[in-house]
């Protein structure tokens, strides 16, 4: 402990406010957004929004972080966003089957990875991984720890049936899927680009269509369809 103390006061002030905006945008608001928008919004959809990651990551590295880019990246994006316009328009039981503002969440969740990562690269390069992901998440902790306590997570964990399960599945899920997964990726960015260790988001839809398909969702030609259009846009982003 004293030590990690001891590497947080290593740490230079003015690298404090983009920790927080990587704990905010990179942790805190996603998680909220996620399990609002996924109570309305298939698995296997969601996980097609998702891999809009590195899209908006390219986007905002371009506008805001003043990166260079070519006519194929630009085609990249949109043919992306059509791929998003497709699944919208997806009608089962001759409705929509993806509701817009719940779909809309999920979109600001990976805006704002994109905002995390593109800090990362442009002012947390010298910065231990370890301590981006204990530094930011210190930060959104009393925040969180506030929410915690004026909801009815304890009156759930201790009173409902498998509430302890429920809650030993949050601690692995937060620690080894979020905390360490961070770290990995805040190296990821480190040794390439943040464009580049989004990309990983490649691999979520197709995971989340799986398993989608395994739990009895709904899934239909215009899924794929979606998700190849994302996809070929995304590659194009990435193709040198």
């Amino acid at each position: 402990m004293p030590l990690l103390i001891h590497h947080i006061k290593s740490i230079p002030r003015g690298k404090y406010l983009p920790l927080f905006i990587v704990g905010i945008c990179g942790s805190g608001l996603p998680a909220i957004l996620y399990a609002i928008g996924q109570t309305h919004i298939q698995s296997a959809v969601a996980g097609v929004l998702n891999s809009l990651t590195p899209v908006f990551t390219f986007i905002l590295a371009v506008v805001i972080f003043k990166q260079r880019f070519i006519f194929h990246q630009l085609a990249g994006i949109t043919l992306a966003l059509l791929g998003i316009m497709v699944l919208f328009f997806i009608k089962v039981e001759g409705s929509i089957s993806v509701p817009v503002f719940y779909a809309a969440l999920i979109l600001m969740a990976t805006l704002f990875y994109a905002i995390s990562a593109n800090t990362v690269k442009a002012y947390l390069g010298d910065v231990k991984p370890i301590m981006i992901s204990v530094v930011s998440f210190a930060m959104i902790g009393p925040f969180a720890l506030i929410y915690l306590i004026n909801s009815s997570f304890i009156e759930h964990t201790t009173q409902s049936p498998g509430g302890y399960f429920s809650f030993g599945a949050l601690l692995i899920l937060s620690l080894i899927c979020t905390f360490l997964a961070n770290i990995l990726f805040f190296r990821l960015i480190q040794l390439t680009d943040a464009i580049f260790s989004t990309s990983v988001s490649f691999l979520i839809p197709f995971v989340a269509l799986l398993w989608g398909f395994f739990d009895g969702e709904l899934l239909s030609l215009f899924h794929l369809l979606a998700l190849i259009l994302i996809l070929s846009g995304i590659f194009l982003i990435r193709k040198k």
